[in-house]
């Protein structure tokens, strides 16, 4: 089990360049990949998205290449039409305050991607330390999520053994309300009978009624099978969240159906127990890939 919680880091350093790659993800219902990535690098965008998708299935995930030359071996690039728009500002300031704004150079260079540095190298020319450091970043991002997930797993596990034994109660409870109340109401068919117009047969048959009524056999079974999936889901390599998340509407459903039908307190006491855990589980699985 994964969570779609993770972070990995890893670096490359040769005598030329300095090379990060940062990689994290958060919860998110499908997988939605953010790039920060060098300019010098973004050819290899599509490539670092299907490594990415190796590793996590949902989440929001931020991945952030880095590149700093060390050796001075590109061309500086103005970018004219930042500058045009810094100035067009600068010129409106003077207009409305009429004070003239008077930069220096220094202030110019001051200015966020006025100046970048084009590498005069191919792209290629990194390939090989990039997808190494990448494979190192999620590799800790791996088992980071590993880590996460094994922990809400246990966690998940404590909750649906919880649920198993309310519902447990619940059927050993019901078996004692319908055996009680069957032998109840048909012990007073002397004391009901008014006239030989009430037949013990049809009387036995709307006893029968009754208890099908109140039965909660359908939603038990229909429970225990939830709860055979979910434990294997738990123990599943897949991604198993989205169909956690389904299996705790059902269980929830059933659960609520069953706390309507009950005329046991008892039988409703152990409801509430089951439909906490399950919310639980819901806001648990939320992190879960």
């Amino acid at each position: 089990m994964k969570s779609m919680t993770g972070y990995g880091y890893s670096f490359y350093s040769s005598d030329e360049y300095f090379l990060e790659v940062e990689i994290k993800s958060y919860n998110n219902r499908y997988l939605d990949i953010y790039h920060n990535i060098n300019s010098n690098l973004t050819a290899f965008e599509a490539e670092v998205d299907e490594f990415i998708k190796k590793y996590a299935t949902r989440g929001k995930v931020d991945i952030s290449i880095k590149l700093k030359t060390l050796k001075n071996d590109g061309d500086l690039v103005l970018d004219e039409a930042l500058l045009e728009k810094y100035n067009d500002a600068f010129n409106s300031i003077s207009k409305h305050t009429g004070k003239e704004i008077s930069l220096s150079s220094s202030d110019y260079l001051a200015i966020e991607g006025l100046m970048t540095l084009v590498q005069k190298r191919d792209p290629e020319y990194y390939r090989e330390s990039l997808f190494e450091t990448l494979n190192k970043a999620l590799s800790q991002f791996e088992e980071a999520k590993l880590r996460e997930g094994n922990a809400t797993k246990a966690d998940l596990f404590k909750l649906g053994k919880q649920i198993e034994e309310s519902n447990n109660k619940i059927q050993s409870l019901f078996e004692g309300f319908e055996d009680y109340y069957s032998k109840l109401l048909l012990s007073k068919y002397d004391e009901l009978k008014i006239s030989d117009k009430l037949d013990e047969n049809q009387f036995r048959q709307e006893v029968g009624s009754i208890l099908v009524k109140y039965s909660i056999n359908e939603e038990q079974i229909r429970l225990r099978t939830h709860l055979k999936e979910y434990f294997r889901l738990l123990d599943s390599n897949e991604a198993v969240g989205k169909r956690l998340d389904f299996l705790m509407q059902e269980m929830n459903r059933e659960t609520n159906t069953t706390a309507s039908k009950s005329q046991i307190a008892e039988i409703n006491i152990e409801t509430v127990k089951m439909k906490d855990a399950i919310e639980n589980i819901r806001e648990q699985i939320r992190n879960i890939e």
